[in-house]
C-alpha cells in the first residue's frame, strides 16, 4: 500500500551562506567601488591621485618638516615650517586673551561637554543632574571667560582665535534653534500680528548678507544708541549670528512640519489635545527628525561664518592666520598656517555631520 512521504524539518534544505562577493570586505568593495565598469574607473583614477598626493603631502608635512625656530628664516628645508606653532599656538586657540589666565577658558571648554552630553547622548549616569549643569552653563562659562565673583576681569575684545569661534558659534548654535522653531510656528499662526511678524523677519534677514548685519550691528546700532549706553562687540555678533541662523533655521524646520501627515493633526485634536501639547508630543518631534538634516548644515554653516567677525575688528582664527602670514618673521607661511585652520575647522564640522548621521539612525523608526 502506497504510503504518502512526509517531510521532516531535517529533510529540509539548510539555509545557505551569503555568496562570499556579496557580504564582508568584498562586498563592501563590489556594491560601493566597483558597481560597474563607471565607478570602477573613477574608483581607480582616485587611487592614483592619492597614489601620487598622499606619500608628497606626508613627506613635506612630517619627513621633511622642521619644527624648531625662531622665524621662517629658520627653516631651510623643503619641507613644512611647524617652527611658529611652538610661538603663537596660543594665539590661534586664546586670540589676545591674557596668557595668564588662560586655565579659565580651559576649564570652560571641559565643562562643556558634560554640559551637552546629556542632549546629545542616551543613558548618561546622572543626566538628571547634568540637565541643571546645561541650563547654569551659560552663566557659568560667562563668568569663567569674562570675570567677576573674585577672578579678574577680561575685556571681550581680548577674545579671539578659535575660542572666539567657538563662543560665537555655540551661542548661536544653541539660541539659533528654540528661536527658529518660534519663528516657524509663529509663521504658520492663524493670528495675522504674530504671522506677519515672523514672515518680516524671516524674510527682511535672510534677504542680506550676514556681513551686512555684521556693519549694522558695528557702525548703524549704536547711532540709535544713547551716549552712554554700549553694547559689547561679542555681544553684538552673537545677536546678529544668530538671527542671521534663526531665519534659515525657521525655514528648515516649516519644512519639516509640512511634511507631516495632515492625519497627525487630527489624530491630536481626536485625542484632546490642545495645542501646545499636540506640538510638543506629536507634531515637532516628527518635524525635527525629518528636519535633521537641515537643522546640522545650518550649524556647520553658521559655524563657519563666524569667520566674518573680522570685518568689523574681532580676530578670529582665520584673522590670527592672516595677522601672522602678514608679520615678516613669517612670511611666505601661509600653506602651513590655512593647513592648521582648515584642520581646526574641519574637526568641528565633521563631528556635527557624523553626529547627525548617527542621530538620524537612532531616530530611524519607519523602517523597524
Amino acid at each position: 500500500m502506497y504510503e504518502p512521504f512526509h517531510r521532516t524539518t531535517d529533510d529540509m534544505l539548510r539555509e545557505r551562506p551569503a555568496p562570499a562577493a556579496t557580504v564582508g570586505v568584498i562586498g563592501w568593495l563590489r556594491t560601493n567601488l566597483f558597481a560597474g565598469w563607471i565607478n570602477t574607473a573613477l574608483t581607480l583614477v582616485t587611487l592614483y591621485i592619492l597614489w601620487l598626493a598622499i606619500p608628497s603631502f606626508i613627506g613635506w608635512a612630517f619627513i621633511d618638516a622642521q619644527l624648531a625656530g625662531n622665524d621662517r628664516f629658520a627653516c631651510t628645508g623643503d619641507g613644512a615650517c611647524w617652527a611658529w606653532l611652538d610661538q603663537r599656538i596660543n594665539q590661534f586657540l586664546y586670540g589676545f586673551y591674557p596668557s595668564e589666565e588662560t586655565w579659565r577658558v580651559n576649564i570652560a571648554f571641559v565643562l562643556l561637554f558634560p554640559a551637552l552630553a546629556p542632549w546629545l547622548m542616551e543613558n548618561v549616569p546622572g543626566d538628571r543632574y547634568l540637565r541643571w549643569f546645561s541650563v547654569a552653563y551659560p552663566v557659568i562659562a560667562t563668568i569663567l571667560l569674562v570675570g567677576g565673583f573674585g577672578l579678574e576681569v577680561v575685556q571681550t575684545d581680548k577674545f579671539g582665535g578659535f575660542m572666539l569661534n567657538l563662543t560665537v558659534g555655540l551661542a548661536g548654535i544653541v539660541l539659533s534653534l528654540p528661536i527658529g522653531i518660534v519663528l516657524a510656528l509663529g509663521r504658520q499662526s492663524r493670528l495675522p500680528l504674530i504671522r506677519w511678524f515672523s514672515i518680516i523677519f524671516i524674510e527682511a534677514v535672510r534677504g542680506v548678507p550676514l556681513i551686512t548685519l555684521l556693519f549694522v550691528s558695528n557702525i548703524i546700532l549704536p547711532i540709535f544708541l544713547p551716549p552712554d549706553m554700549a553694547l559689547d562687540s561679542v555681544i553684538r555678533v552673537i545677536v546678529m549670528v544668530t538671527a542671521f541662523a534663526s531665519a534659515y533655521m525657521a525655514e528648515v524646520i516649516r519644512g519639516g512640519l509640512q511634511a507631516i501627515p495632515k492625519g497627525q493633526y487630527e489624530a491630536a485634536q481626536a485625542m484632546g489635545l490642545n495645542y501646545s501639547k499636540a506640538m510638543r508630543l506629536i507634531i515637532l518631534p516628527q518635524a525635527l527628525k525629518i528636519s535633521i538634516p537641515g537643522i546640522v548644515n545650518t550649524f556647520i554653516g553658521l559655524f563657519k561664518d563666524t569667520t566674518l567677525v573680522i570685518v568689523i575688528g574681532l580676530f578670529d582664527i582665520l584673522g590670527i592666520a592672516n595677522a601672522m602670514v602678514s608679520n615678516p618673521d613669517w612670511l611666505g607661511l601661509s600653506t602651513e598656517t590655512y593647513v592648521v585652520v582648515a584642520l581646526f575647522f574641519f574637526s568641528v564640522c565633521f563631528s556635527m555631520s557624523r553626529y547627525s548621521i548617527r542621530l538620524e539612525r537612532r531616530l530611524d523608526t519607519d523602517k523597524r
